[in-house]
């Protein structure tokens, strides 16, 4: 038995949607009781930190339906069934912004919200970027401005709250750590 492991009873399929998967798991806890948790599948996403010969970061904005605002956010999308990450990275990055990169190096991935979700979050820096000539067409629901901030810009943005997010946050993060730009 994995350490505080709960076992699942029993699975109640509440809801499959194009993104994600809600469901409720009966489990029993490490002590023998029993519990319920409320659990979304999610397939995964990638974000992307790109940045330009003139050492500047681009960023999209885009509206927000939970938040009920618009944000300014890394590129990011999530993965496609049978997608590896770094494909995704490309294809959203080639969407969004315009740009592909000659150089894709993965950061990092975490969970996004590891209380309720599954979600895998991949990281990538994206550099020696070039802008295509013919970029693929954003989905049919996106909506998206293209902003190239400084890291100096970037950290106003994020005392702001114009960007407040957690991929984005730890993007701008990780940049002035590394002393890249």
């Amino acid at each position: 038995m994995k350490k505080y492991e709960e076992k699942t009873i029993k699975t109640e399929k509440i809801f499959e949607g194009k993104v994600i998967k809600l469901q409720v798991d009966d489990v029993q806890l490490p002590n023998g009781k029993k519990s319920k948790r409320e659990l979304i599948k999610h397939p995964g996403a990638v974000a992307v930190i790109p940045i330009t010969d003139e050492k500047k970061i681009i960023f999209v904005e885009q509206y927000r339906k939970p938040l009920e605002k618009s944000i300014i956010e890394i590129p990011a999308g999530k993965l496609e069934c049978g997608e590896s990450p770094e494909i995704t990275a490309i294809r959203e990055l080639e969407e969004e912004t315009g740009y592909t990169a000659k150089t894709l190096t993965k950061i990092t991935s975490f969970y996004t919200s590891p209380g309720f979700a599954d979600e895998l979050m991949h990281i990538y820096l994206a550099t020696d970027l070039q802008k295509l000539d013919q970029p693929p067409a954003l989905d049919e629901d996106e909506f998206i401005d293209i902003l190239e901030l400084t890291l100096d810009e970037a950290k106003q943005y994020v005392k702001n709250e114009r960007i407040h997010d957690a991929k984005t946050n730890y993007a701008v993060l990780y940049l002035e750590l590394q002393e890249l730009l």
